[in-house]
């Protein structure tokens, strides 16, 4: 391999212990990650997930006066742009992991609950992006380029950590198609397949191979766009109880032998006494195949003279139980807005293959999971905002204290090639001249330094 200069493993201080602790590069060796001859896989991924606390894109950063001191544009754009790396291996490992470390921190009478949504993952500008397709964003009605972003995390109501991802594609609607020249054998062609599958069916198969990988939670969490009865038996058959909004559709709710629609049950719910202000009505009814829901009416925030309908599978659990533990599901909303806005997520690296995307969402999502990590063991009242920044000028001080620790390794090199009167004569300056520098620059030196 080639001999890598210390300077550029430069992880926020702040971001060690973690890094470490969540052991992210054994992880990143597990998923298969290695490379016969250049810049290893470790580094690699290691230079791209610190990019983002830079405060540069990968371009400013090579056009810099340390441009020279990192691997080539075409090195770090392989190891993205490969379709043979199991990213995905890669990003359950790292979760799963995590979450089996929050849930020490976590009482057992704490509900924990998978999260189902996607968001939009945008390409405008794009023209010649791998199975780039045309979507309708339904809160706003406009049409973008791009790819829907559908997205499986655990929570506990405190802390987020995203298990699974697919960006889909859309057969009907399709600007390009697949690269022909792909290997049919890689995980980069199974990840363009599973683009093109209807959302329901790579939920459950997300949700298999959470369960398999050692992931567990009591309930799933669903927006209105998926709480919908074939899911919702396939989620059911696996032991897991659903909560999710009902849209106002088609669906049919059974009811002494009647079908009703969404507003036809409304007016045959009972009225709920409720000590929450908004709750409504609460009714026990039946999905069409049978599955037997319960279904709370809430009152509209914005909107006082409308309702909304959450449905529950768990028939044990009380209403205002029913709604708080579907309020946790905010938590993904947050987690879209933060990786959008902080993470860089469709913006740091403008790649046209679907691997870069694949593999570049995988990273900002591993940010993430350290953020969150680092949040949960923190004490203080810090946003993930306020940690993120924090981390950025955690690197702006890097520089200083490497060249600190180098101009150390001279001299010690420099003592150890000298006789041995020079050589103690030199360890003793240096012990003093360290021993006089301020505790914030020694927090900075190895303990090898001070002890020499």
């Amino acid at each position: 391999m080639i001999d890598h200069q210390p300077d550029l493993n430069q992880l926020p201080n702040e971001l060690k212990p973690a890094f470490q602790e969540l052991k992210v590069l054994k992880h990143l060796q597990q998923a298969g990650f290695r490379k016969r001859f250049g810049f290893s896989c470790a580094r690699l991924f290691q230079l791209v997930f610190v990019l983002l606390f830079h405060q540069k894109n990968w371009f400013r950063l090579l056009e810099s006066s340390k441009g020279d001191a990192f691997p080539g544009k075409d090195a770090v754009y392989r190891f993205l742009n490969h379709a043979g790396f199991a990213w995905r291996r890669f990003l359950t490992s790292l979760s799963v992991a995590t979450v089996q470390k929050v849930n020490v921190l976590t009482s057992s009478n704490r509900d924990t609950v998978f999260i189902v949504d996607d968001s939009m993952f945008e390409r405008n500008r794009s023209k010649a992006v791998e199975l780039l397709a045309r979507f309708k964003d339904h809160a706003t009605g406009a049409y973008y380029k791009g790819f829907r972003m559908l997205t499986m995390g655990w929570s506990d109501g405190h802390t987020f950590l995203p298990l699974d991802f697919t960006l889909l594609s859309s057969s009907k609607s399709a600007i390009n198609g697949m690269n022909e020249k792909i290997d049919k054998r890689t995980n980069g062609y199974k990840r363009r397949q599973e683009a093109l599958l209807p959302a329901p069916q790579v939920i459950v198969s997300m949700l298999d191979r959470a369960l398999t990988a050692g992931a567990t939670a009591s309930y799933v969490l669903m927006d209105s766009w998926f709480t919908h009865a074939p899911l919702i038996g396939e989620i059911v058959s696996r032991g897991l109880d659903v909560i999710g909004m009902v849209k106002n559709d088609n669906k049919r709710f059974l009811v002494q032998g009647r079908k009703l629609s969404l507003k036809e049950l409304y007016a045959a719910a009972s009225p709920v006494q409720s000590k929450k202000r908004g709750i409504l009505r609460s009714i026990q009814t039946e999905l069409a195949p049978g599955i037997p829901v319960r279904v709370v009416f809430v009152r509209h925030r914005t909107k006082k003279n409308e309702w909304l309908a959450v449905l529950s599978t768990d028939l044990s659990l009380s209403v205002e139980d029913v709604i708080r533990i579907y309020g946790i599901r905010w938590d993904i909303e947050v987690f879209f807005k933060c990786t959008k806005s902080l993470l860089r997520l469709q913006k740091e690296f403008q790649g046209r293959s679907y691997d870069l995307l694949i593999s570049h969402t995988t990273i900002v999502f591993s940010r993430y999971i350290l953020l969150a990590w680092q949040h949960r063991q923190s004490t203080d009242a810090r946003s993930f905002g306020g940690l993120f920044y924090v981390l950025c000028d955690e690197v702006g001080t890097l520089d200083w204290a490497i060249a600190l620790q180098q101009l150390l390794d001279l001299i010690n090199e420099t003592a150890t090639k000298a006789g041995k009167k020079l050589s103690a004569l030199i360890q003793r300056q240096l012990q003093q001249w360290i021993a006089a520098l301020p505790n914030y620059i020694k927090a900075c030196l190895p303990i090898s330094c001070c002890e020499s």
